[in-house]
């Protein structure tokens, strides 16, 4: 026999057995599809966190309150430990930085002639929209000096400004902005930001900005151990990602000799160790769903091996016949092998065009946004590394479930296989 007849006879003998032969496949085909389907909704919602973070800015550095000391006792969680003025000694005094917004934020409800609409409002400075990469489509942000003098002006979010104008420019517009049950102040509208749309980490339109003096004095004020205007979180931007480590350390000696402690009351974390935590977070996820899907491969496996074994014992004869004129315990193995890996490997082929087309039409779904924001579509991604490993295990279970028929067969005498009936 020469080296293809035995490849040659197994797909001869897997098409004469048509429906057999694709009810035997489906069980691959399914195990391939879900495994690609479910690994691009894993990879797609981790390349959706990823690109929703660094929408926010780059470089960045998040400086928020650590634990703090009164009277030799010390208080764990977010006490009150930064103000302004520890953001305006960093910008000054550290150069690897280059740009620094404090961040201080409440809950409050805006009204305009009737309409009302409940949403963060966040007090920060005039660098907030380089740093945190938030453009003004239309109007502009309010400066340091209108920060200085606490000036009661307002930008609002793309869709705060579709709920509460619907149908006019908001610009130039008053808006009595009211939190922590008191009266409330009119606000003159000055900008409306660029749509950034939903993400996993809420609708970043869903907010209004106003300077962090103005909400200190008129709508939220919280303060520190030394009777200072605290602010909640301290956003800092590095000139490149290279100066990390020395900007961290020169921040934390600036911060320790300005609040004169010993030990940190502060915590400061990177951009890069949010996205390196979610990143093992959402891999581990994908993993999950990838190994979920795969124990259908390990069933469509069991299948194979099923119908082989019966499709031996059918061609129990035909074995007997074939030793008798020749044919070697080699060549018998060799076709029932091929005949296991070609359904597998079909099947495997088939499950990634589906798995693919799922993957597509999952990507069309359209979820409501939280906020009242436009619906958002859901991200998938096809990786090339999950293509291969799920065709790469469809062929391996086709040879390791089809190795026992095959050797079965392979070892039947030739005798005895003559008088089977």
């Amino acid at each position: 026999m020469t080296g293809f007849t035995p490849v040659r006879v197994a797909l001869r003998a897997l098409g004469a057995n048509k429906l057999r032969t694709t009810l035997t496949m489906l069980g691959i085909v399914i195990g391939v599809g879900a495994v690609i389907a479910l690994m691009s909704i894993g990879k797609g919602a981790q390349a959706s966190v990823t690109a929703s973070i660094q929408s926010q800015g780059t470089n960045l550095l998040f400086i928020r309150p650590g634990a703090s000391s009164q009277g030799g006792v010390r208080q764990a969680g977010g006490a009150p430990t930064l103000t302004i003025e520890d953001a305006d000694a960093i910008a000054a005094s550290i150069p690897t930085v280059s740009g620094v917004a404090p961040e201080l934020g409440t809950v409050a409800q805006l009204l305009v002639r009737g309409q009302n609409w409940n949403t963060r409002v966040t007090g920060t400075n005039d660098e907030y929209p380089t740093v945190r990469n938030t453009n003004v489509a239309s109007g502009e942000w309010f400066s340091r000096q209108q920060m200085d003098s606490r000036s009661l002006v307002i930008v609002l979010g793309d869709t705060v400004a579709k709920q509460l104008f619907p149908d006019q420019d908001a610009i130039g517009e008053l808006v009595r902005v009211s939190a922590g049950g008191r009266t409330g102040s009119q606000f003159r509208v000055i900008g409306v930001t660029e749509a950034k749309g939903g993400s996993s980490f809420g609708n970043q339109d869903d907010q209004v900005y106003v300077p962090v003096t103005t909400l200190q004095a008129r709508l939220f004020a919280q303060r520190n151990a030394r009777g200072a205007p605290n602010v909640s979180t301290i956003n800092v931007q590095m000139v490149n990602e290279n100066a990390q480590a020395a900007t961290i350390a020169d921040i934390g000696e600036l911060l320790r000799a300005r609040h004169k402690v010993v030990q940190d009351d502060f915590t400061v974390q990177s951009q890069q160790d949010i996205l390196n935590t979610l990143g093992q977070v959402l891999g581990t996820f994908t993993l999950l769903l990838g190994a979920i899907a795969g124990i259908s491969l390990v069933v469509g496996g069991i299948g194979i091996m099923n119908i082989m074994l019966v499709s031996v014992t059918e061609r129990t004869r035909e074995i007997g016949i074939r030793k008798a004129v020749g044919a070697r315990r080699k060549d018998i193995l060799t076709q029932f092998l091929v005949e296991s890996v070609v359904v597998s490997v079909l099947g495997g082929a088939i499950g990634v065009a589906m798995g693919t087309g799922i993957s597509q039409l999952i990507s069309r779904i359209q979820v409501p946004a939280q906020g009242g924001g436009a619906p958002q579509s859901l991200t998938t991604q096809v990786g090339l590394d999950s293509v291969l490993l799920a065709f790469g295990v469809s062929a391996a279970v086709g040879l390791f479930f089809g190795i026992y028929p095959a050797t079965r067969a392979s070892r039947l005498h030739p005798i005895e296989a003559l008088r089977y009936e």
